[in-house]
């Protein structure tokens, strides 16, 4: 089914599983602005809402279907017609419009959540993909907390799913609890058991319970997984969703894994701050791949290192996911060396005797203030030419 078995397809759900955090909800011509942006970035499907939540979330979807050209338009639905047919009637002006439709497959949601059983559940799911096949020829099944499901039945559903008509399996780690390795295990198992599990691209949506969403993905897909389901910035229920811009620059990086995506990392940085400034949710500093701390340096030895050379303590460039630039940051942990290539940045060249004393001034000055700027700096100087 795939013509490229080494690309691994992009699902941005930052405006249907981002969008449900308290504070984050977005107008319709908020989330077409956004659409256009993940559009040019490049994901290859996007779940625009859950059209039978509200008229709000099913103007949605009808408006970017009509606004993007390229990505699959998604629209997420419940196991029942009434949401299928909303869905249905959602993606009418979409050029490649996709159902997200599924039930739950753990023992805990079929018992706890549906108060029913294996084999109703299992029918439930046949009848959900057979009835939104009837309109839709892209359907997409989401076995709902995959992650703590028996493997055994979870294989049986995914199984009659496909036959059924899906043609994207979505095994979800719901409540972020799996282990890389378990998680990675657990894909194996379907490639391996599921005797039409080439019919489907098998798909990975994990969330970051325990910090182990992009871990889990990355898993997932070094066991066969092809197509990968997260937000921008990682945003999502509770502690978040996989992050996109993570899991593509891991594959970037780790080029021995052999998988590639469509991606235009180089967009990352400014639609991570597009979607932080929409949905007012700050990225926090040390965020991998867009925080703004995530290319800045501040300790002496680190410093050094990188000024002598870059991939001493870069492996990715600032200029592949669009940051402005590595930055060397002045605190009183820095050494020499940082010192001298802000003051030669400055145009202040120095011997070594004066670079020792201004150092000294430096540390001084750093012990009792926070941030070391260039005005700081011209001041120190202004010091040297005073004594001489």
């Amino acid at each position: 089914m795939l013509h490229d078995p080494n690309r691994v397809y992009v699902f941005d759900t930052t405006l249907r599983d981002g969008e449900q955090v308290p504070g984050c909800q977005l107008t319709t011509p908020e989330k077409i602005e956004i659409a256009h942006e993940l559009e040019a970035l490049g994901v290859d499907i996007i779940e625009a809402g859950f059209p039978v939540s509200s008229p709000g979330d099913f103007m949605s979807v009808v408006e970017i279907s009509k606004a993007v050209k390229e990505p699959v338009v998604c629209a997420l639905t419940r196991a029942n017609k009434t949401d299928i047919d909303v869905a249905v009637e959602s993606l009418k002006y979409a050029k490649r419009p996709r159902i997200h439709t599924g039930i739950g497959s753990s023992d805990q949601h079929i018992q706890h959540k549906f108060n029913s059983t294996r084999k109703e559940i299992l029918q439930r799911a046949v009848d959900a993909v057979s009835y939104a096949k009837k309109s839709v020829e892209d359907i997409e099944f989401y076995a709902e907390d995959a992650g703590r499901a028996d493997v055994a039945f979870l294989a049986q559903m995914i199984e009659a799913v496909i036959a059924a008509g899906a043609t994207v399996v979505n095994i979800p780690d719901t409540n972020g609890y799996c282990l890389p390795d378990q998680y990675g295990s657990k894909i194996k198992y379907l490639k391996e058991n599921v005797k039409n599990i080439d019919q489907a691209i098998i798909s990975v949506h994990c969330h970051n319970d325990l910090g182990l969403a992009t871990a889990n993905s990355i898993a997932g897909l070094q066991n066969g997984a092809r197509q990968v389901e997260g937000t921008i910035n990682g945003i999502g229920e509770r502690a978040g969703n996989t992050s996109i811009e993570e899991v593509v620059m891991i594959l970037k990086t780790h080029s021995a894994l052999g998988l590639h995506t469509n991606v235009n990392s180089r967009n990352f940085y400014e639609i991570s701050r597009m979607i932080s400034s929409q949905m007012r949710m700050p990225v926090q500093p040390n965020k991998a791949i867009v925080g703004s701390n995530a290319f800045a340096h501040s300790s002496g030895i680190h410093q050094d290192g990188f000024l002598k050379n870059r991939e001493n303590y870069e492996i990715i460039r600032p200029e592949d996911v669009g940051f402005p630039s590595a930055s060397i940051v002045l605190t009183a942990r820095s050494g020499r060396h940082a010192l001298k290539f802000h003051l030669e940045r400055l145009g202040h060249k120095l011997d070594k005797d004066e670079l020792y004393d201004a150092y000294k001034r430096f540390l001084t000055l750093a012990d009792s203030k926070l941030d070391i700027n260039d005005d700081d700096l011209q001041g120190l100087m202004a010091y040297r030419l005073v004594k001489n």
